[in-house]
């Protein structure tokens, strides 16, 4: 039973080992341990800091490359629409200017067959006219050849110039 109740000698002793521990633990290391508690709960904070700080700059950039790209997505679309009109312009210039060469190309050839198609029949003509004369002197020459038959032609020719 002496175990279990201390004596006033014990108590005083165990209260004077107690506070020179709490003295010096106040002196040498709460001090230290606080410090470093603090220093760490600043760190933490400035983590912390630092982190929401990112988190909106994060959001901002996420923010700006979004914007950039609708930016570029729309300066893209206007290139494309811009080649599109320019593609379908210098499309329908090359077709206009292919439909008017086409279209002088057969006037020239027209012109050209018209041409050959008249200096041919001139040929013709002229051929016609050259050979119906030679058939007309051959024929003279053979009709004529006795004097009798070129009195009597020129008799009816006389004759024939008379009545017109």
């Amino acid at each position: 039973m002496d175990l279990l109740t201390p004596e006033i000698g014990l108590l005083f002793w165990q209260l004077v080992v107690f506070l020179i521990l709490v003295f010096a633990l106040s002196r040498f290391a709460w001090k230290p341990i606080t410090q470093s508690l603090k220093e760490r709960e600043e760190n933490i904070q400035s983590a912390l800091d630092m982190a929401e700080k990112t988190r909106v700059e994060m959001t901002k950039l996420q923010a700006d490359n979004q914007r950039l790209l609708a930016e570029a997505r729309a300066e893209r679309d206007a290139i494309v629409r811009s080649a599109n009109d320019t593609r379908d312009r210098i499309l329908a210039e090359a077709q206009q200017k292919a439909t008017e060469e086409g279209q002088r190309i057969m006037n020239q050839t027209r012109d050209a067959i018209q041409a050959e198609r008249q200096a041919m029949m001139a040929q013709v003509k002229k051929e016609v006219a050259e050979l119906s004369l030679g058939i007309a002197e051959k024929v003279l020459r053979k009709e004529l050849s006795d004097k009798k038959s070129q009195e009597e032609l020129v008799n009816g020719l006389v004759a024939e110039a008379r009545l017109n």
